[in-house]
């Protein structure tokens, strides 16, 4: 009986070892993967030295700006915006691959209104100022969290201004490819002055609404501009509102709108409310970008 004991364990032995049960935890994307998402304003610094690299890009596909293509909504296209989106997306897959991009040049097919952290990009806002050789054309590249633009930057490479917003707002102007030579200055809001608003609008969409709403408050200026400058015209105190009762695209308005909020201002629908992100379509509604002391006058 002993015997056959020991002949049992010694085939035991021999079996080979089975392996044991192991499962993998699901990957888990947190801020502490990715240190660049816990500090506002080293991510707009990074979004803003994107938006130069997406400059230069723009900048050599100059000369093909009067052969641009047309989308199917009828907006053009050019090789300029589809250089810069290719550079975009290809910098922040280096740099934040955990966070979805939302781009106009190449949407994906996913709902923004699931996700909440996700990027939005416009490679080249104000494409048709580009095409008639406006210098009032920007980057636009901003992080989206919970619906709100929470870091931006907006670069104007025609311009060598680079506008970006995190905690705090600055601007630089660029006078070559490192932005880190270049002294950032921080940019605010101002009161709103006693004679009245200094109001900016929309050169190429100024619409009847946003004049019959112009027409209905105390304006001491009126000031067209191109692109999200406006909404940065707004942050450094160069105006107090900037009203826009038509439509856009949410890649359009979200890196100004973070500039603008880092800035002391914020964006409003006509309603009151803050303007929201990660809608369905991408499009806004009718909005006010606010200064300091917003609907006092």
């Amino acid at each position: 009986m002993i015997k056959d004991v020991k002949r049992r364990a010694a085939r035991l032995q021999q079996r080979p070892a089975q392996p044991q049960a192991y499962h993998f935890p699901a990957p888990q994307v947190s801020d502490d993967l990715n240190p660049l998402l816990n500090d506002a304003d080293r991510l707009a610094r990074l979004f803003g030295e994107i938006a130069i690299r997406a400059g230069h890009a723009i900048m050599k596909s100059r000369d093909a700006a009067d052969a641009p293509q047309y989308k199917r909504d009828g907006s053009p296209v050019t090789a300029a915006d589809l250089a810069a989106d290719e550079v975009i997306r290809h910098e922040l897959a280096q740099h934040l691959p955990e966070v979805l991009v939302i781009t106009e040049e190449s949407c994906p097919a996913v709902a923004a209104a699931n996700a909440d952290r996700f990027i939005l990009v416009d490679p080249l806002d104000g494409t048709r100022e580009f095409i008639k050789g406006s210098s009032e054309f920007t980057v636009n590249i901003a992080l989206i969290e919970h619906g709100t633009p929470m870091v931006g930057a907006v670069y104007a490479p025609a311009l060598g201004l680079l506008y970006v917003g995190g905690k705090t707002a600055f601007r630089a102007r660029i006078a070559d490819a490192d932005p880190l030579s270049n002294e950032m200055q921080p940019i605010a809001v101002r009161p709103s002055p006693p004679e009245g608003w200094h109001v900016v609008v929309s050169r190429s969409h100024l619409d009847p609404a946003t004049k019959e709403w112009i027409a209905g408050h105390r304006i001491a200026e009126h000031r067209p501009a191109g692109s999200s400058l406006k909404f940065c015209l707004v942050a450094e105190g160069e105006a107090d509102v900037y009203p826009r009762l038509g439509t856009t695209m949410e890649w359009d308005t979200a890196a100004g709108h973070a500039v603008l909020t880092a800035a002391g201002g914020s964006v409003m629908d006509l309603d009151g409310r803050p303007m929201q992100y990660g809608k369905p379509d991408f499009r806004n509604g009718s909005f006010i970008a606010w200064g300091k002391g917003a609907g006092t006058i």
